[in-house]
């Protein structure tokens, strides 16, 4: 398709104005659409997901003893690479790079999944006692919060419904925990 302007370029910039319910289509080559003013290709380049894990990664820690602008440069002693590299291509250069950057995964885990154990997921139709084994181990999560804080109505009431849960599972009570 030639430009509609100069009818000489092919046409790149395809246009849609909508004005009071009135449709426009035009389409330009770069050059008339730059004339013309339609449209501005002076824009910064889109918006790219690397961009956004990049800017998570950027915050670098500061050093022990040393002020909020110092920063640390952590590097992988397997491979060399460092955190700012890891931060620009998205990927470790080898397994001991988790181990190396293990201060600062666990907060970026946090960020992106909200929490740092990985949980998976559960197929509707056979995970059923899958499904109730998690669900007694959050109630026995809550339920040490509540002894800590000192609840003991509400820890007892989870209590009794981690015993019912076990009851359907045929766990009995749990006596393999320590409680």
């Amino acid at each position: 398709m030639l430009c509609q302007e100069c009818n000489k370029r092919p046409a790149t910039v395809h246009l849609t104005k909508i004005i009071n319910n009135e449709k426009e289509t035009f389409h330009l080559c770069e050059q008339c659409a730059r004339e013309k003013g339609e449209f501005d290709f002076t824009a910064p380049a889109p918006f790219s997901i690397h961009s956004l894990l990049t800017g998570l990664l950027n915050m670098e820690l500061p050093q022990a003893g040393q002020g909020p602008g110092c920063q640390v440069k952590m590097q992988c002693e397997g491979c060399g690479l460092t955190y700012a590299q890891f931060g620009q291509i998205g990927r470790f250069g080898c397994s001991s790079c988790y181990r190396a950057f293990k201060e600062r995964l666990a907060p970026l885990l946090r960020r992106i999944h909200g929490s740092t154990q990985h949980a998976g997921k559960v197929p509707q139709r056979a995970g059923g006692s899958i499904r109730l084994r998690r669900e007694i181990e959050v109630l026995r999560s809550r339920l040490q919060s509540c002894v800590d804080r000192e609840e003991f109505e509400e820890a007892a009431a989870l209590r009794d419904e981690i015993r019912q849960l076990e009851a359907s599972l045929g766990e009995g009570g749990g006596t393999d925990r320590a409680e």
